[in-house]
């Protein structure tokens, strides 16, 4: 990929030794963009950032055009302010926006009555739709109607007498007499098992209703159910489900082909990379339409949003993983026949009455950028948060002919690099220490692959004195890091390395499967806002699974049908409040036989490392311990160890908790005694250790907000170099997939560089000693710490459920003083918006 030739470069001592322009992810200032994975966005047609001076416009996930085609609704449903915005379709102007703060939201459906009078919008989490009249210009908010569980999409009766709504967390579809107020919720059918939940109590299985559409002569609506592989029809005449139609993995938008003669509805199945085309008079599908890249594609396509032509002969399908839509013909052999592309995830788009003119909503447009400084005037308060502060954008696109569609067919191939298919990547050597292919053999034997939480790169490695630091953000120096910091040093730093995710919802799906799938990416924002969504992100819940199939989609499953045998350490465990004795219960099935039960999963209660005041036993003290038998019996060491190590999440100035340097440090001498244990074992000689945080969300940096600490740790491991490489999440994956011989999980790890140029050939069997931190483990935040009265109340057993605002903001003071202002975000992105 052109992003990774352009990217490379090794540095000795601190200066770089090739003088070729670093690429970083981020905006790039022409209009184009880097996302954290080394993929090209380039937007065609006419882009419009739907940030103001007031709002934050993240997070695009649904839109409406009016009948007349002259104004498009879109709903905005990201962490922060959410929206609904009333755009112009001839200027692109924003007339008019509607801001919801938590916990009021709006999520994902939005739709105009026939005469275009009035509109609604699904409200998510506050269990309701909202009602707005509609003057021909602005909309007025007159009220809205309670439905009971979670209303997500909606359609409307050709009459405008009847709304109906996918009720996502109620597995039924409530039918709303307009007239009345009155609402009867129809079940969509039984639903599928889905394993252990992350948190206790337990939920119900469920279907996740998604979307909604009606057949063409209004006799039945159709519900995708999100959480499984169906869609449900029920009569609008006798609201009664009329059993279920397979179609493929998590079905979410629908589409009914205006001409009548076809009785056909489309359905986008969002980890299948397919479309189901439904014949309604039989309610059976007829075909359906691989949209894969390229042949054999694994998946990652993730189609949510779909348009039909007036016509009914053309469909436009955007594809949120692809970052572009896909034109299929819907005459003769129904496929695709060409790609437009669009800016980061697209998950919305609508074709204009004369069929003539796309719209297109991007979620996170043209990504992040750096988030080390704040911004001024009309937009403060400033955000400098990577889960919000990428603004969404609305793509205006001509329909292209043969030609243009082409070139932009060419254009999306090359952004994306499918033309290299799942081939691997090389940018560098390594000495040939990691495999070219799947099965061939590697000097390294054993992976340990350690996940830890939310750390920038500046936060740790910003005062290093190598590498591209900001040393003004660097907050945790050699006196909380010594471990971490003095690995980088004499290992290889790596200072161009992105976490593919922005929290840990999505970064413990992208650490373990190469994805963050649409449901993930479209409800945790809802949770970490406070709008009534649980996190149900790391097992119990099907509908996560980036893969055709759920059971066969994280690493651990790859692992177990190829017979690489492994071991768990805290990944993918109940957590928080659980009864006795079930605390390292894991949520995966392929993790049940293979987890260590004695080793605590997240709990900021517990200790990682012994010299902390938190509960024991200590993660790697129980790690230790079953290494030591593993020394006593070699043949019975894994392949792959994984090893969850969460302090460094800190519970900022939580009054009682461990200041955050003391949880750092508790983390850091963790790390360093693994090291330790394995550089002084006979298992050295052929380990490496991969430790990567699962996302970047709490802190700032210099370059994107994406940008990590990450680090390799083995005998075959470049010394003292630094390494600018353009690495992620998915390129670590990707090479502790070769080194193993599993092939890659989805298109992301499959496009990705292995780290070849953090290795070498010729190993160096130095073991490396622990560092005790100078900073005290039993230094705690008193009831007067920065921010104190702002964390008190708020939970620290799951993962990431402070506001992180608040905890970033108490973390920056504690190690600054109460008096220090913590810097705020800068924008580098360009684009033009008019607004109210």
């Amino acid at each position: 990929m052109l992003v990774l030739a352009a990217a490379a470069s090794i540095a000795v001592g601190g200066t770089t030794a090739m003088a070729a322009h670093i690429l970083t992810a981020g905006p790039q200032g022409d209009g184009s963009s880097v996302t954290p994975n080394g993929w090209f966005v380039t937007p065609a047609g006419r882009q419009i950032d739907l940030a103001d001076a007031t709002w934050w416009a993240d997070r695009p996930y649904g839109q409406a055009l009016s009948p007349d085609g002259r104004t498009l609704l879109i709903s905005s449903a990201g962490q922060s302010t959410e929206s609904i915005k009333v755009v112009d379709t001839a200027s692109g102007t924003v007339r008019q926006t509607i801001a919801y703060t938590a916990p009021e939201a709006v999520n994902v459906g939005v739709v105009w009555s026939p005469r275009g009078d009035r509109a609604f919008a699904s409200a998510g989490g506050n269990n309701k739709v909202r009602s707005y009249g509609f003057d021909g210009s602005r909309l007025t908010e007159s009220g809205s109607i309670a439905v009971p569980k979670y209303p997500m999409g909606l359609a409307i009766s050709s009459d405008g007498l009847t709304l109906y709504a996918a009720e996502n967390r109620g597995d039924a579809l409530a039918v709303i007499d307009l007239a009345t107020a009155s609402v009867e919720s129809v079940p969509v059918g039984a639903c599928e098992e889905q394993g252990t939940p992350v948190q206790y109590p337990p939920s119900a299985p469920q279907c996740q209703p998604y979307g909604v559409t009606l057949s063409a002569d209004g006799s039945t609506a159709y519900v995708s159910n999100w959480g499984e592989h169906s869609v449900t029809p029920i009569s609008t005449r006798t609201r009664a489900a009329l059993g279920k139609i397979e179609v493929g993995t998590h079905p979410n938008a629908l589409a009914t082909n205006p001409k009548l003669a076809r009785h056909q509805i489309v359905v986008a199945n969002g980890d299948s990379d397919t479309l189901s085309v439904i014949d309604t008079a039989s309610n059976t599908v007829v075909q359906t339409i691989n949209l894969a890249p390229y042949p054999n594609a694994p998946e990652g396509s993730n189609p949510n949003a779909l348009a039909i032509a007036p016509d009914g002969n053309t469909l436009y399908v955007a594809n949120a993983g692809n970052n572009d839509v896909d034109v299929v013909t819907l005459t003769g052999r129904r496929s695709v026949v060409g790609m437009i592309p669009t800016a980061w995830y697209p998950t919305a788009v609508d074709v204009s009455p004369d069929g003539q003119t796309l719209y297109v909503a991007n979620a996170k447009g043209l990504g992040a950028g750096p988030n080390p400084g704040y911004i001024q005037g009309a937009f403060g308060p400033p955000n400098q948060y990577v889960g919000s502060m990428m603004h969404g954008t609305l793509q205006i696109v001509h329909v292209p002919g043969n030609d243009q569609l082409k070139t932009y067919s060419a254009q999306v191939i090359k952004n994306n690099g499918f033309d290299e298919r799942d081939q691997v990547r090389e940018n560098g050597s390594g000495g040939g220490v990691i495999p070219r292919r799947v099965g061939e053999p590697s000097p390294i034997k054993h992976v340990i692959y350690v996940v830890k939480e939310n750390r920038t790169y500046d936060q740790v490695f910003g005062n290093l004195g190598k590498g591209n630091g900001d040393a003004s953000l660097n907050l945790f120096g050699d006196e909380s890091a010594p471990n971490t910091r003095t690995l980088a040093r004499r290992f290889v730093l790596l200072d161009n390395f992105y976490a593919s995710a922005e929290v840990s919802a999505d970064g413990w799906s992208w650490s373990t499967e190469a994805n963050a799938n649409l449901y993930n990416q479209k409800s945790w924002p809802q949770n970490y806002s406070g709008r009534n969504r649980p996190y149900d992100f790391e097992g119990g819940n099907y509908a996560t699974a980036s893969n055709t199939n759920p059971k066969d989609s994280y690493l651990w499953d790859r692992l177990a049908g190829a017979g690489v045998s492994f071991r768990n350490y805290g990944f993918w465990t109940v957590f928080g409040s659980v009864p006795p004795g079930v605390a390292a219960e894991p949520t995966a099935p392929n993790l049940a036989t293979r987890t260590d039960p004695n080793y605590p999963g997240y709990n900021l209660a517990w200790a990682d490392s012994p010299a902390s005041p938190l509960a024991k036993p200590a993660r790697i003290t129980e790690w230790q311990r079953e290494f030591a038998s593993y020394q006593a019996n070699p043949s019975t060491f894994p392949t792959v160890e994984l090893v969850r190590l969460p302090n460094d999440h800190t519970a900022g100035t939580f009054p009682g908790a461990p200041v955050p340097r003391a949880y750092v440090a508790d983390n850091d001498y963790a790390l360093g005694l693994l090291v330790d244990t394995v550089s002084h074992s006979q298992f050295w000689k052929d380990t490496a250790i991969f430790v990567v945080e699962d996302d970047a969300q709490d802190g700032p940096d210099h370059v994107d907000g994406h940008r990590t600490e990450a680090l390799v740790i083995s005998p075959y491991t470049q010394r003292g170099k630094v390494d600018s490489s353009f690495y992620s999440t998915v390129a670590m994956l990707r090479t502790m997939e070769l080194i193993v011989g599993i092939g890659p999980l989805t298109q992301f790890d499959a496009a990705a560089t292995p780290m070849l140029n953090a290795f070498t050939a010729q190993p160096n069997l130095t073991p490396y000693t622990a560092q005790v931190p100078s900073q005290p483990m039993n230094q705690v935040n008193g009831a007067n710490a920065p921010l104190a009265a702002s964390m008190n109340g708020i939970t620290t057993m799951s993962a990431d459920q402070t506001p992180d605002q608040i905890l970033n903001e108490a973390i920056w003071k504690s190690v600054y003083g109460p008096d220090s202002v913590m810097p705020m975000s800068k924008d580098r992105r360009g684009g033009e918006s008019t607004h109210d």
